[in-house]
């Protein structure tokens, strides 16, 4: 395999998880019958982020590049507020 394949291959495993995030959000919401975005959205959105950033990274691509890169610091905030809430609740009812 030549690196052009891996790179392409790569590529697409990026944007598999990508995908996948729209795939538990979509199951989600029709299992609650209203529109809800999962945690798991938000580690997809990660995972496919820095996939797709590291094959934006190889090609040389600054547009790919920054439109990844800034999707990955909202991604990480919403799963900090997420998981913020859910420490400080925690830490509300211990003691």
């Amino acid at each position: 395999m030549n690196d052009t394949t891996l790179w392409i291959i790569i590529g697409f495993a990026g944007q598999a998880l990508f995908t996948m995030r729209f795939v538990v959000q979509w199951i989600a919401s029709e299992k609650a019958k209203q529109s809800l975005v999962p945690v798991a959205f938000w580690f997809f959105s990660i995972g496919g982020g820095v996939v797709l950033l590291g094959y934006a990274i190889h090609r040389e691509d600054p547009v790919f590049i920054a439109g990844q890169a800034g999707g990955l610091v909202i991604y990480a905030r919403n799963l900090w507020f997420i998981y913020g809430h859910k420490f400080k609740r925690d830490e509300g009812t211990a003691g």
